[in-house]
């Protein structure tokens, strides 16, 4: 087996992957058919009630995925051969595969410094050449750039490059030169020592290496990003890889556990979700859905929902919350089984229940209805209802991931507080 065909045949296994992981709610939450993030957040954190009974019925799913070896020899981990930016412990490392001269690769530019804004302190960046044979001053912008670095400019020549790629792509390659020379200067590079650099032959080595190596490997072209050890293969698009960024920072809060059975039938719980809005008061059936209950209030105690947005609003349908990653795709670490009651009917508005992806997937996202969705019954479990608060929800900002990801912000819970009777 060729190591091309081994790189392509496991970008298809992501692919496949990808298809089924997002934690997802037929009807509430459908699959997003152009963008299905490529990393499932795995990792666990202990939760802080005590141990009681476990939850049963409840699978954890937090599981770290192990590099692929063979992946992992083509699309090595970054070292300090690299050009790094970002905090060297971040949580999160996007590895892009890059050529100066190529369009998409400018237009991801401003894409991953924005991400990077946003997560400052848990994204880090890693750029590596692969100048392509189709772009005839690709490999003299890699030895430029690389030039420039050992003057302790490289991401400053980056910059530019990318910046004002319609003022040189079109240049001959002499007029290139002449141009690249002037930018060096503007950088107050010494240009003796940067052409000197540039036209070496260790610098021109490098850039054909680039080259031959990714092209041997199978990669299918520029921009290429490899997110934590695994190939991007969602678009490349800023709320696309937000999303995926979320996702995998979302692990950190996960739990390696089930949580305990903490209630009792005979007692009446509230929740009230204090919201940007104004606050929600629901009731908890503890008696007819213990297993939905008690995780609700086991995440509401170790404030998972704290800051979660209302990530769908349907008007007329539901209002759905308690993912962090604010995609619909996340979830607690763990999923356990549905408990459908017969007498609990979608009937009316204000009915509190759990969303899911199918029976035994129920984890953090429940859903409080608008009105009355008979169609729903018998496939979600009902665990509460609304005692008041539907004037705030008809205040929250209607939104809809199933039709684009790039939304403006939801309306957040500022936090859930359990009350017991």
């Amino acid at each position: 087996m060729t190591i091309s065909y081994k790189l392509t045949l496991f970008f298809l296994i992501v692919v496949s992957i990808a298809a089924c992981s997002p934690v997802s709610t037929p009807d509430l939450t459908p699959p997003l058919p152009s963008r299905s993030p490529t990393m499932t957040p795995v990792l666990s954190s202990e939760p802080s009630l005590p141990s009681l009974t476990r939850m049963p019925g409840c699978t954890v799913q937090t599981r770290r995925t192990a590099t692929d070896p063979t992946v992992e020899s083509l699309l090595p981990s970054v070292s300090d051969k690299d050009w790094l930016k970002g905090a060297d412990d971040a949580y999160v490392t996007i590895i892009e595969y890059s050529d100066f001269q190529s369009p998409g690769s400018a237009a991801i530019v401003s894409i991953l410094e924005r991400l990077q804004a946003k997560y400052p302190q848990d994204v880090r960046l890693a750029y590596r050449h692969f100048p392509l044979s189709n772009h005839d001053k690709a490999a003299l912008a890699v030895q430029a750039a690389e030039a420039a670095g050992r003057q302790g400019k490289f991401w400053e020549l980056h910059e530019i490059l990318f910046e004002r790629q319609e003022e040189w792509a079109a240049l001959p390659v002499d007029q290139f030169r002449d141009w690249i020379e002037k930018r060096a200067g503007e950088l107050q590079l010494e240009v003796g020592k940067f052409k000197e650099d540039m036209n070496s032959q260790t610098l021109k080595t490098l850039a054909e290496e680039a080259f031959e190596r990714n092209s041997a490997i199978g990669m299918p072209g520029t921009p290429f990003l490899v997110v934590n050890g695994v190939p991007y293969n969602a678009p490349l698009d800023y709320p696309s890889l937000e999303a995926t960024v979320a996702l995998i920072l979302m692990e950190k809060r996960q739990f390696s556990e089930c949580p305990p059975i903490t209630v009792e039938p005979a007692k009446q719980y509230i929740a009230v979700l204090h919201t940007e809005k104004g606050d929600i008061e629901l009731e908890l059936f503890a008696d007819k859905a213990p297993l939905a209950v008690s995780s609700f209030i086991f995440l509401a105690r170790n404030n998972w929902f704290d800051g979660v947005t209302f990530h769908r609003v349907l008007p007329d349908f539901v209002a759905q919350a308690g993912d962090p990653s604010g995609t619909g795709y996340g979830g607690p670490g763990y999923a356990f089984d549905n408990e459908i009651v017969p007498e609990l009917t979608f009937d009316r508005p204000g009915v509190l229940a759990m969303a899911n992806a199918g029976a035994g997937s129920n984890g953090s996202q429940f859903f409080i209805t608008y009105a009355a969705v008979p169609r729903l019954n018998g496939g979600y479990t009902i665990f509460g209802r609304l005692i008041s608060g539907m004037e705030v929800l008809k205040k929250l900002t209607a939104r809809d991931p199933s039709v684009s990801m790039d939304l403006e912000p939801g309306d957040a819970i500022l936090d859930v507080e359990i009350i017991e009777k």
